[in-house]
C-alpha cells in the first residue's frame, strides 16, 4: 500500500509537471543543438558538449567554455569569469528557500539544477493541492536539465552531417544573447536591469579599453543590482510577483550579451 501511494504521488507530480515544461523543450532542445553544433564546428569530440552540457548545465557558460577551452589557460579568469555570468543566481536562490526548505534529499540536485527557465516555473506555478511540491519541483528539473543534454547530442551529430562549411556559426553566442536581452526589454515593464548592464558596460569599456573591460563591467554590475534590489524587488504583494521573477530573470543578460561581444572581438 505504501508503495503504490508513493508511486501515486510521483506519477502525480510528473504529470502536472510535464506540460509545463514543454514549451522549454521546444526552446531548449534548439538551443542545445546550436550549441552542440557549434562544439562540433569547433572541432571538439562529441564527449565535451554532452560532458559539459550534463555537468555544468549552465547554458551562457557552456557557450563561453568554448572561447576559453581554445584559449590560453588561466584558471583564475575563467573562474571570476563563471562567477559574474552566473551571479544572478544568487538572487534566485535568495528567493527558493522557502520553497527549497522541506524537500529532503532533493534539495541538492534542485540547487544544481536551477537555471533561469526551471526558477521562472518552480516559483511561479500554481501546484495543485493534491500534489507534492518537491517532486514537482524534481520533475521540472530533471525534465528541463535532460531537453538540454538531449538537444546538444543531437546537434553535435546533426554538425557531421551537414554538407555546408559552418565556419562562422559562433555567432551563434552573440546572436543568442542580443535575442534573449531584446526580448527581455520586451516583456518588461521596468527596463533598470537592462540599463544598468548596458552603462555599466559602456563605462568600464570606456575606462579599461576593449581588452579589459569585461570582468570590471560584471563585478560593477553585481555591486549595482545589490545595491539596488529593493528598488528592483518593488512593493511586495501578488500583484508584482511577475516583474520581480521577470527583473530577477533579467539580471544576467546584459552580462550575457557583454560576454557574447567580447568573445566576437578575441576571436
Amino acid at each position: 500500500m505504501h508503495t503504490t501511494g508513493r508511486g501515486g504521488v510521483i506519477s502525480k507530480a510528473f504529470t502536472a509537471a510535464l506540460p509545463l515544461t514543454l514549451p522549454i523543450a521546444a526552446g531548449f532542445l534548439f538551443l542545445g543543438c546550436s550549441y552542440g553544433l557549434l562544439m562540433h564546428a569547433k572541432g571538439f569530440s562529441f564527449w565535451y558538449p554532452v560532458c559539459m552540457a550534463y555537468f555544468i548545465f549552465a547554458g551562457s557558460m557552456e557557450f563561453v567554455t568554448v572561447n576559453l577551452l581554445l584559449s590560453a589557460f588561466n584558471p583564475l579568469a575563467a573562474f571570476l569569469l563563471a562567477i559574474m555570468v552566473n551571479a544572478r543566481h544568487l538572487f534566485y536562490g535568495l528567493s527558493m528557500l522557502g520553497p527549497f526548505a522541506n524537500t529532503g534529499w532533493k534539495k541538492p540536485y534542485l540547487i544544481f539544477a536551477m537555471c533561469d527557465e526551471t526558477f521562472a516555473i518552480n516559483s511561479s506555478a500554481t501546484v495543485p493541492a493534491d500534489v507534492d511540491r518537491g517532486w514537482f519541483m524534481l520533475f521540472v528539473s530533471v525534465l528541463n536539465r535532460w531537453y538540454w543534454i538531449v538537444g546538444t547530442a543531437i546537434g553535435w551529430l546533426v554538425g557531421g552531417l551537414l554538407p555546408f562549411s559552418t565556419k562562422g556559426i559562433e555567432f551563434v553566442l552573440t546572436a543568442l544573447f542580443l535575442v534573449i536581452f531584446l526580448d527581455q526589454w520586451m516583456n518588461q515593464k521596468r527596463h533598470v536591469p537592462a540599463m544598468v548592464g548596458v552603462l555599466a558596460s559602456a563605462l568600464c569599456l570606456a575606462v579599461f579599453g576593449a581588452d579589459r573591460f569585461m570582468i570590471p563591467s560584471l563585478v560593477l554590475m553585481l555591486v549595482l543590482f545589490v545595491a539596488l534590489r529593493p528598488y528592483l524587488d518593488g512593493p511586495h504583494d501578488d500583484a508584482h510577483d511577475d516583474d520581480r521573477a521577470g527583473d530577477a530573470a533579467g539580471v544576467g543578460e546584459a552580462a550575457k550579451t557583454t560576454v557574447a561581444i567580447k568573445g566576437e572581438e578575441t576571436r
